[in-house]
């Protein structure tokens, strides 16, 4: 038996009190078939006292067998605990330490998988990224063309097939833009690495007051809630910019009918809310819709079905986690970003809420 297998352990752990236990069989068989005599014990208490042993022998050999076998698989089972904790995002090689000898090969190539499929993935992330960005220039270049000819005489025909020619590389340099910030939320790039310290409620004054004109040509109030004193957090500002952005796109893209949209925050934790009183959000799509590339039957308006995916993203990179309401629980929809507070550079992994 090699070194470290569970058999091995098993022996080593169990052989000495199997030995104990048969010489302790041995010696009260030889007691009562030696020492004792037929005048003092009548042949059925004889029987008896041998039956009540007998079980005493096996239940103590059952409860030393099950403690063995416990012990052996302990390191299993903290490999199991040590899986199921894990986020869908975390491909690191699972720990090996303490394993038995006849499951660490198998971890082992579990580990290897992980390894490769870590690789794929993150190949697949730099040509998405890479391909957005050489698209950019092009439909930059197009988007010109469509404009300059909009600013000329034309026929109504040709001017209706421009304004759909810019129109779509409207929404093909908008894709690219959020395919590029996809990347950068990546969490295995670390952009925890660029993170600086921010008020939270200065922060979210100053960026949501940009979108005060898109809302009123919507006719739709901005309203900020946020306390006194500063709310510090530690954030890459510019994925903090497109996570805020994307709620609030999100909010006048598909809250039909609302009337106002409140930028809540929050200071224990530090909290951002965006709520919108629109229609809110089927309940059969609350769990999908941050998903990339979902789009519900029901959607009122057009898009990539990026946006949300992009908030789950950047949430993540900053160890935060997140959470949907809306109707019935909520007469809207109401979207909360939790953030760990200010620890610069900590690489933290949260569960998603929802």
């Amino acid at each position: 038996m090699p070194p470290g297998s569970l058999a091995r352990h098993l022996v080593l752990r169990l052989l000495p009190a199997i030995i104990v236990l048969v010489l302790l069989d041995l010696g009260a068989t030889w007691v009562m078939t030696r020492k004792m005599t037929m005048e003092e014990w009548l042949l059925r208490d004889i029987f008896w006292t041998m039956v009540f042993s007998q079980i005493i022998l096996v239940s103590v050999f059952a409860w030393v067998l099950l403690s063995g076998v416990r012990s052996g698989l302990a390191s299993v089972n903290r490999l199991s605990q040590e899986i199921s904790q894990r986020s869908i995002d975390d491909l690191q090689v699972l720990d090996t330490t303490g394993l038995p000898a006849e499951v660490a090969p198998m971890v082992n190539h579990v580990n290897d998988l992980l390894l490769r499929l870590d690789e794929s993935m993150q190949a697949q992330k730099r040509f998405i990224g890479h391909a957005a960005h050489q698209l950019r220039t092009p439909l930059a270049g197009l988007k010109l063309e469509s404009e300059l000819m909009l600013t000329r005489q034309l026929p109504d025909d040709v001017r209706e097939r421009a304004e759909r020619i810019k129109a779509v590389t409207d929404r093909m340099i908008r894709l690219g833009q959020q395919l590029l910030v996809l990347a950068r939320a990546d969490s295995t790039i670390r952009p925890q690495d660029s993170f600086v310290r921010i008020d939270l409620c200065e922060w979210v004054r100053t960026s949501g007051a940009e979108w005060i004109p898109a809302a009123r040509a919507r006719l739709v109030d901005i309203q900020l809630v946020a306390p006194d004193e500063p709310v510090w957090v530690d954030a890459d500002t510019l994925l903090l910019e497109e996570l805020l952005s994307n709620l609030i796109d999100n909010a006048l893209r598909y809250g039909a009918g609302a009337n106002s949209i409140t930028l809540r925050v929050a200071a224990n934790p530090p909290t951002l809310t965006v709520e919108d009183d629109g229609p809110g959000i089927d309940p059969q799509d609350g769990n999908r819709v941050f998903e990339a590339f979902y789009r519900s039957e029901r959607a009122s308006a057009g898009g990539s079905g990026l946006g949300l995916a992009i908030v789950r993203e950047i949430a993540r990179a900053h160890g935060g986690w997140w959470n949907l309401a809306s109707r019935p629980t909520f007469p809207g929809t109401r979207i909360t970003v939790v953030f760990p507070g200010p620890r610069i550079g900590a690489k933290l992994r949260r569960q998603v809420s929802q």
